[in-house]
């Protein structure tokens, strides 16, 4: 499994760099997160996990629900710069599967934990639906029945991050074939909305 990466400390008489430092409590809050959840989970928890006391949390972040969005916008970044932001390709699942290798807290954070919470389900809705319409942009010109082919755009998002879930859930099996036997995964999706 991945390594959480310990928090970033500057040298004695030395501050971090705004940017540096932000992105160093993001990360910790992305753990912290993780682990247990949004309403659970406390400023000092977090303030704890990234070495750093409450005032610099506020210096970065007007409260936590600004800080779980931060956390949430830079997931989202990540995996869209990973997998081809707007266009789905198979080079697509190899970056699903890198991201989440990356940074497994976030993953699950991003696709288990954050559509749970209700100050930010609208906004994992509205992503969701992206990841939809993205698949049917794609799958749209492989399956000739509309109905099927949004069924098949409906499913084939949830197959990909359900199956990476698993996969982490089982310790990483095998992580050079894990892309391919996901897209065979999908791959059976798309052939049986084709073959309808």
């Amino acid at each position: 499994m991945g390594t959480s990466p310990m928090p970033e400390a500057a040298e004695p008489g030395r501050r971090l760099p705004r940017a540096r430092r932000r992105q160093q409590i993001i990360d910790a809050a992305t753990r912290a997160f993780a682990r247990s959840g949004f309403a659970a989970t406390s400023l000092d928890d977090i303030a704890a996990e990234a070495g750093v006391s409450r005032a610099i949390l506020y210096r970065h972040f007007e409260s936590k629900t600004d800080l779980y969005q931060a956390v949430l916008d830079s997931a989202c970044t990540r995996l869209a710069a990973a997998t081809g932001a707007d266009e789905f390709t198979d080079a697509s699942i190899d970056g699903l599967v890198r991201v989440a290798a990356e940074d497994p807290a976030a993953f699950r954070l991003l696709f288990q934990h954050a559509a749970r919470e209700p100050e930010f389900r609208q906004a994992m809705d509205r992503f969701r639906a992206d990841m939809t319409r993205l698949a049917h942009k794609h799958l749209s010109h492989a399956i000739p029945d509309p109905g099927w082919a949004d069924w098949a755009a409906a499913l084939v998002p949830t197959v990909a991050v359900s199956a990476v879930i698993a996969w982490l859930d089982a310790g990483q099996p095998d992580p050079e074939q894990a892309a391919e036997r996901i897209r065979r995964a999908i791959g059976g999706v798309i052939a049986a909305a084709r073959d309808a």
